[in-house]
């Protein structure tokens, strides 16, 4: 690789390390602050459903302003929204502050200072037959600062209080426009000279039946992690698992994604993308399963998450990847935002739900298999996928 994509590369990594570790440690504050504001289980999950919703529909606009203007701007003002989201929410009396920080700016933060637009800047400058492994440790660094920040949330969590915990949050997530200088590419040259608009670009992946089904099968990944990411600490507490290793099960999730991201992106510049997609959607119905089979303790539960962890978030390079090389780069952060709108989409379905079943049944046993039964279906959507590149770009190449 060039020295000019190993600087995108550590920008980007840097990026999403500190806006995705953040992101996925709110998991730990659903009791803390369930207790303290006297609010059920169901209005947590609303919350950072609400978030991922947002999160989701801003998406393709911050793709598409990023793929117009560029992604230093987008991430700029994403961070500084996410950043007041979070001091907000550490100031919040009631659930409609929280529905307001946590969930309305937060998630609005969100579409404009994670990977979406960091991939989209790199997904520029790569050669395709890297952007397998090269999205990959993108997506990686998210897990990463996951591995880092849960354990460290619920540290702080133990020894200040659930508030002062956000207000140091609100300042981590300042450093994102500074790692963002990294990943100015000219918006001439990022859109690589095409003539297309961006509304035909649409028009043309929404006839693409691959795309279509890529979008549907995304979803699924959505539910699975939100789910998984605003319940699992609590579910495992609830399980006699200790807050101690209920944190460190959460966080090393993100650990052995780090692995999971890499090795997976890497066997997608080797092997077809949408068959090692479907490998992963079989692989987490498997895992949860199991997890359902065997007694938890201490032990189980960080050994389920290490093995979670290596399918967590490694179907976002291969999905990423796909649209990059079927539809080209120049409206690839447009196109992927909507792709990822449905993932968000998901990622509002399970967090809600998680929430709503566990109040209404008292246990999670319900949502669990919903999960198996939308992994075996997701593995389904995305077999039949095709992902040779448009005969346009085929005749360009």
């Amino acid at each position: 690789m060039t020295r000019r994509l190993w600087i995108m590369l550590l920008c980007g990594v840097a990026v999403v390390l500190v806006g995705n570790g953040l992101r996925m440690s709110f998991g730990v504050f659903l009791r803390p602050i369930s207790l303290d504001l006297g609010i059920g289980r169901e209005t947590f999950g609303l919350v950072i459903a609400l978030q991922a919703l947002l999160y989701g529909a801003f998406q393709p606009i911050a793709g598409l302003l990023a793929d117009r203007y560029g992604a230093l701007r987008v991430i700029t003002v994403g961070a500084l929204v996410y950043g007041a989201g979070l001091w907000l929410t550490s100031l919040a009396a009631s659930a409609l502050d929280l529905y307001i920080s946590l969930g309305l700016m937060v998630g609005l933060g969100l579409s404009g200072a994670t990977n979406v637009i960091v991939l989209g800047a790199i997904g520029k400058v790569v050669p395709s037959e890297r952007r397998g492994i090269v999205f990959g440790t993108v997506i990686a660094s998210g897990s990463l600062g996951m591995f880092f920040f849960v354990p460290a949330a619920q540290q702080f969590l133990d020894q200040v209080g659930w508030r002062p915990t956000m207000v140091a949050m609100a300042m981590l997530i300042m450093l994102a426009p500074l790692f963002a200088l990294g990943l100015r590419v000219p918006p001439v040259a990022a859109g690589g000279g095409a003539k297309q608009s961006a509304r035909d670009a649409a028009r043309e992946a929404l006839r693409h039946r691959g795309y279509l089904l890529l979008t549907m099968g995304f979803f699924v990944c959505g539910f699975h992690v939100t789910f998984i990411g605003t319940h699992f600490p609590a579910y495992l507490s609830d399980n006699n698992v200790s807050p101690a290793a209920a944190s460190y099960a959460f966080g090393v999730i993100g650990l052995f994604n780090v692995l999971g991201a890499y090795l997976f992106g890497a066997l997608g510049d080797r092997y077809s993308k949408k068959s090692v997609l479907t490998v992963i959607y079989l692989l987490r119905a498997a895992l949860m399963t199991v997890m359902l089979i065997m007694p938890l303790t201490d032990v189980t539960a960080i050994a389920f998450g290490a093995c979670l962890g290596l399918v967590w978030l490694s179907t976002v390079p291969l999905t990423s990847g796909i649209v990059a090389q079927v539809f080209g780069p120049a409206h690839f952060s447009f196109l992927f935002g909507i792709v990822f709108m449905s993932h968000q989409l998901g990622g509002f379905t399970g967090a809600w739900l998680g929430g709503r079943i566990y109040d209404v049944t008292g246990s999670y046993d319900l949502m669990w298999m919903i999960s198996i039964a939308l992994g075996l279906i997701s593995a389904a959507f995305h077999w039949p996928i095709s992902d040779r590149p448009l005969a346009r770009l085929q005749t360009a190449g």
